[in-house]
C-alpha cells in the first residue's frame, strides 16, 4: 500500500519514450493512498452520439480535464482521456480546489454543452480498501509533455463508482453558479481523415493471474498489431501530415465559445475566437511565427504530441488502418479472445477526431487527445461491455 503525501510524486517520475514500455510492469509506482481520482462520465453519452453530437462528448470530456489541471495552476498531474469523460488524480493539498472546479463543471455543463456530466472524487485508498489498486508510470511523448500510463483495476472500480450513482458522498457538485476555467481547450482541427481507409478504435484487456502473464499477452498483441501494420504504430497514428486540416471559421469554434467564454460571454468570445483563428489559418498557410504561435512547428509538434495510444489497465488505440489490416487484427483479436486470453472491442469509422490542450505555446507545451468519429472509443467500449458479458457466461 503506498504511503505519503509528497506533493510532487508524480513530477519526480522519470518518464519512458518507448510505448512497448507499458508492459514493463514491474515499473510501474502506486499512486500514494491519500491522493484522490477524480473521474468524469458524459451521461448519455451513447445517445448523443447517435444524434451527432460525437464532437461535443468529446469536448465534454476533455473539458474535465482541462478544468482540474487549470484549477491545479498546471501542476504535473496524471490524467488520461476516454472520449466520454477523462481521469485526473490530484494530491491533497489540490483536491478541493480541484473538486471544486470539476463540480463547477458537472453543474454548467447542461447550459454550456447542453449535455450532463456526472462527476466524483475518490481516495486513492478508499479504492484499495475495496480490493483494487491503482499504479503509474510517466510516457513521454516529446519533452514537457507526458501521458500518465496506469496499471491495477483502480479506474475500472473508480468508474463502476461513479455510474453506480449511490455514493453520494464521492459525488461532485459546486451549487455556486461559478464556471470553472476552461482555458487551453480547443477544437479547431477538422476531422482526421484516414490515409489508408478508416479509423478504427482499439480497447484490448489481457486476461491472466498476474502481471507476468498479461504483461506477455500485450507484448503479442503490439507484435501482432505492428506485423500487421507492416510498420510500427506510429506510421498509422491519425494525426499525420496529409490528414491535419485547417479550415476557417473551425466548425467546433462555437462550442469552444461557448466553454470558454467565461464572465465575457459567448458573442464576445466567438468573436474573438474568429480573429484569432483567421490569424492562425494565415500562420498556417504562409508558414509564419505570430508571436508565440510558430505555425510550422505547432503542427509537428502535435503530431508527435497525441494519445492515439495508451494504456490504463486497457490497451486502448485508435489507428489509420486500410481496411484489410482492420479485418486481420480484428481476426487476430477475435482468435485470442476465444483462446481466452484476452478481451476486446472494436469500432470502425471515416474519421478521428481532435481535441486540444494548450498550456504555453512559449514552452510547446500542449497535448491533443484523439478519438474516432461517431463514438470512437464510447462504441468500442459497448463492443467490449458485450463481449466481456458473453466470456463471463460462457
Amino acid at each position: 500500500m503506498a504511503e505519503g503525501n509528497a506533493e510532487n510524486f508524480y513530477a519526480q517520475l522519470t518518464g519512458f519514450a518507448d510505448f512497448d514500455g507499458v508492459i514493463d510492469f514491474e515499473d510501474y509506482v502506486p499512486v500514494p493512498d491519500d491522493w484522490t481520482v477524480l473521474v468524469s462520465d458524459v451521461v448519455g453519452s451513447t445517445k448523443a452520439i447517435a444524434a451527432g453530437r460525437y464532437k461535443d462528448v468529446n469536448m465534454l470530456g476533455a473539458a474535465s480535464i482541462t478544468a482540474v489541471l487549470n484549477a491545479c495552476d498546471h501542476a504535473e498531474l496524471p490524467f488520461a482521456f476516454g472520449g466520454d469523460g477523462g481521469v485526473v488524480i490530484v494530491p491533497p493539498a489540490l483536491a478541493a480546489n480541484a473538486g471544486l472546479a470539476l463540480g463547477r463543471l458537472a453543474d454548467s455543463a447542461p447550459g454550456t454543452f447542453n449535455l450532463s456530466l456526472r462527476a466524483a472524487g475518490i481516495p486513492v485508498g478508499e479504492l484499495r480498501r475495496r480490493g483494487a489498486d491503482l499504479l503509474v508510470r510517466k510516457y513521454t511523448l516529446s519533452p514537457g509533455n507526458h501521458l500518465a500510463m496506469f496499471s491495477g483495476n483502480g479506474l475500472d472500480l473508480a468508474d463502476a463508482i461513479l455510474k453506480g450513482r449511490a455514493e453520494g458522498d464521492f459525488v461532485l457538485t459546486a451549487q455556486d453558479d461559478e464556471l470553472p476555467d476552461l482555458t487551453g481547450l480547443s477544437c479547431r482541427w477538422e476531422p482526421l481523415q484516414p490515409q489508408s481507409g478508416l479509423m478504427m478504435s482499439v480497447i484490448v484487456k489481457p486476461e491472466g493471474a498476474s502481471d507476468v502473464e498479461r504483461g506477455k499477452i500485450l507484448d503479442e498483441v503490439l507484435a501482432a498489431t505492428n506485423r500487421i501494420l507492416g510498420a510500427q504504430l506510429t506510421a498509422n497514428a491519425p494525426a499525420s501530415e496529409g490528414s491535419v486540416k485547417f479550415r476557417w471559421p473551425p466548425r467546433g469554434l462555437m462550442t469552444e465559445a461557448r466553454a470558454t467564454a467565461g464572465k465575457s460571454g459567448v458573442t464576445m468570445r466567438y468573436a474573438y475566437l474568429l480573429a484569432e483563428t483567421f490569424v492562425q489559418g494565415l500562420a498556417r498557410i504562409f508558414g509564419w511565427r505570430v508571436g508565440a504561435f510558430d505555425a510550422p512547428a505547432y503542427e509537428r509538434e502535435l503530431r508527435t504530441n497525441t494519445d492515439f495510444r495508451k494504456f490504463d489497465g486497457h490497451l486502448r488505440m485508435v489507428l489509420d488502418v486500410s481496411h484489410e489490416q482492420a479485418d486481420a487484427l480484428q481476426d487476430y483479436l477475435d482468435g485470442r479472445y476465444r483462446d481466452g486470453k484476452l478481451v476486446y472491442g472494436l469500432h470502425r469509422a471515416d474519421a478521428a477526431l481532435m481535441t486540444c490542450l494548450v498550456f504555453s505555446l512559449e514552452q510547446s507545451e500542449h497535448v491533443h487527445f484523439i478519438d474516432g468519429a461517431n463514438g470512437g472509443y464510447a462504441m468500442a467500449a459497448t463492443d467490449f461491455k458485450q463481449r466481456l458479458a458473453k466470456s463471463a457466461t460462457s
